[in-house]
């Protein structure tokens, strides 16, 4: 697949890091029936450019582009009051020489404070322009919107990015990626059995699919669900995969069957911490020194390791954990993570 044709810009130099993970996997193993469990390898797309890396760096590559190529001056986008997307997005804006104002959703009630830490303490770190708040299930394309007509009004040009960075153009960074997994796979000697990505706006698991795909890279993707369970989540994964390959010209129907996620560790709610979570990214930490954020890795990565208790993955099975980002909002959960509050299950 050529993506040369469309405008990008390069946030980062090299590709990340493919490692496998000796110290996870044995701790792993010795929680699993038997003392037995997969081989644990790592994407570190938590090294991407744009402050401080994530996933979004890949769509924003893209994203951006396209807004400079239309005579943009100012980002609009959407998230939650922790949003790696809003801060990612912000740090593009920086980049180019743009503004960049935020939508925030409260999906929690009363959950954004202006003097919170980690991500919003970003935001104000790095001069978001303007944040407007508004309550859980908005409208969120029209509240960008008004953001944007309201800066036509002052002869000014914003470039909307949807929430997550989750369409087409965005999807092209994960196809990007799965070219650069191809590669890495090859130079380095690798065989992986199955991959895990989280699975929320659907972008990167959208795109990611399109990219195996097109390129014909026969590994299955497994989604973990951040917000919803597979009966939500799985039709705006094929969407946006679907999205991606026709933006791509490539002739191809996404199968359904190819969209596969669990929706068993988002729980309570989106973005409220569970044990489950505590103890991955406590685990990471203490064997890897890998840092996963509350709302989204941690709990993806609860996910790959409750399905290895159950028994999903063989024994010995290279399984590739997909490392999205997110680390700054650890800040903002600390007693949490630490587990000096008591959690839902």
């Amino acid at each position: 697949m050529d993506l040369s044709r469309f405008p990008r810009r390069r946030y980062t130099k090299d590709a990340t890091p493919l490692e496998f993970l000796p110290h996870f996997t044995n701790a792993l193993a010795a929680s699993c029936p038997n003392g037995q469990g997969p081989n644990v390898w790592i994407k570190r797309d938590d090294m991407l450019g744009l402050t401080p890396g994530g996933n979004k760096t890949r769509k924003l590559e893209f994203l951006a582009a396209d807004a400079l190529t239309q005579g943009a001056d100012t980002l609009i986008t959407c998230g939650a009051p922790q949003s790696n997307h809003c801060r990612a997005t912000l740090s593009a804006s920086i980049k180019e020489g743009m503004k960049c104002r935020f939508v925030i959703e409260e999906r929690v009630p009363d959950s954004y404070r202006e003097d919170a830490s980690g991500n919003n303490f970003l935001f104000r770190l790095m001069g978001v322009e303007a944040i407007t708040v508004v309550p859980a299930g908005s409208n969120m394309m029209e509240a960008m919107q008004k953001v944007a007509d309201d800066l036509a009004k002052q002869g000014r040009k914003g470039y909307i990015v949807p929430g997550g960075g989750s369409n087409a153009i965005g999807g092209l960074g994960y196809v990007a990626c799965a070219q650069e997994l191809q590669q890495q796979f090859f130079e380095q000697g690798v065989q992986i059995d199955k991959i895990v990505v989280g699975s929320g706006s659907s972008g990167t698991h959208g795109g990611l699919l399109a990219g195996f795909l097109g390129n014909r890279i026969n590994i299955p993707i497994v989604g973990i669900g951040v917000s919803r369970d597979p009966v939500d989540q799985d039709p705006l994964v094929h969407k946006e995969a679907q999205a991606v390959s026709d933006l791509l010209g490539l002739s191809m129907t996404v199968p359904r069957e190819a969209v596969v996620s669990f929706g068993d560790w988002w729980r309570p709610k989106y973005s409220v911490p569970n044990q489950a979570m505590v103890e991955a990214v406590q685990m990471l930490a203490r064997t890897e020194a890998i840092l996963l954020d509350p709302v989204y890795t941690g709990k993806i990565m609860a996910g790959l390791i409750g399905l290895a208790r159950k028994g999903y993955f063989a024994k010995n099975e290279n399984v590739l954990f997909i490392h999205t980002g997110g680390a700054p909002s650890l800040h903002a959960y600390e007693a949490e993570v630490l587990g000096l509050k008591d959690l839902p299950g």
